[in-house]
């Protein structure tokens, strides 16, 4: 019985021990910053520094972009800039990423959304927001907190907390988890005409988070079109991805 007992009481330290691991280093396992190059336009924020690759074009129209939790988004640049030939272009490096100061946390990357928002407006009336993979959540956000002209949604999820749910099924990831990234919270009210841009062959998000976002908005707010043949990875290699960041209608919806 004694036996029985002690390894019960082992048994339950591992486990306690590996909650407190994932705690304390969980944001080590959300956010992958990428040095990528160092130039930009400078926000401050808080006391840090983010920087904002851009392209200068005058006139109402322009787009903001956040990317994924690995992405340095000096290479969606050329992509943006053939989806938009013809809009201004804000990409945000997050906290600690490419130069950027500080350290990533959904707190902050939702102050710097607002931050690089109301700059943007002040220049341009009309705002695309295109948020990728993390990047949807924060452009969740932001449209749920400012006007944006049209939201397109790239592999994105209901919430965070809930894709590390299903991957860490055996721990209590709800309390556990600091940035949890709600955003089928945000989407319920929102109003702006959306895109979501699903990849059939998801590793990274399940198919079924993406839809569970898509059925949180109301009816005819969202559309939702599936990529056949690509990852989370490499969505933004398949023929028809400018043309679904342009909004042009693609047949098979």
């Amino acid at each position: 019985m004694r036996v029985i007992w002690m390894g019960a009481v082992i048994a339950a330290s591992l486990y306690l021990g590996i909650c407190a691991l994932l705690f304390a280093f969980q944001r080590s396992l959300l956010y992958f910053p990428q040095a990528g190059e160092r130039g930009g336009e400078v926000l401050e924020v808080d006391g840090e520094k983010v920087l904002v690759v851009s392209r200068a074009i005058e006139g109402p129209e322009a787009v903001i972009y956040f990317g994924g939790n690995a992405e340095d988004v000096t290479y969606s640049y050329p992509t943006l800039f053939r989806a938009f030939p013809d809009q201004a272009l804000y990409l945000m490096k997050y906290r600690g990423y490419g130069g950027s100061t500080g350290k990533p946390t959904e707190a902050g990357l939702f102050r710097d959304a607002v931050a690089l928002y109301d700059t943007v407006q002040k220049r341009h009336s009309k705002i695309v927001v295109v948020g990728r993979s993390l990047g949807s959540g924060v452009a969740a956000y932001l449209a749920s907190v400012r006007k944006v002209e049209r939201l397109v949604l790239v592999t994105p999820f209901d919430s965070v907390e809930a894709v590390a749910a299903e991957k860490f099924r055996y721990f209590p990831v709800r309390w556990l988890l600091r940035d949890k990234y709600e955003s089928s919270k945000y989407v319920q009210t929102l109003d702006a005409p959306t895109l979501i841009v699903a990849a059939a062959r998801d590793e990274a998000i399940p198919m079924a988070r993406t839809r569970a976002l898509f059925e949180k908005f109301r009816p005819g707010v969202a559309s939702m079109h599936v990529v056949k043949g690509v990852g989370h990875n490499d969505i933004s290699e398949a023929s028809e991805y400018i043309l679904l960041l342009r909004g042009v209608p693609i047949r098979g919806r």
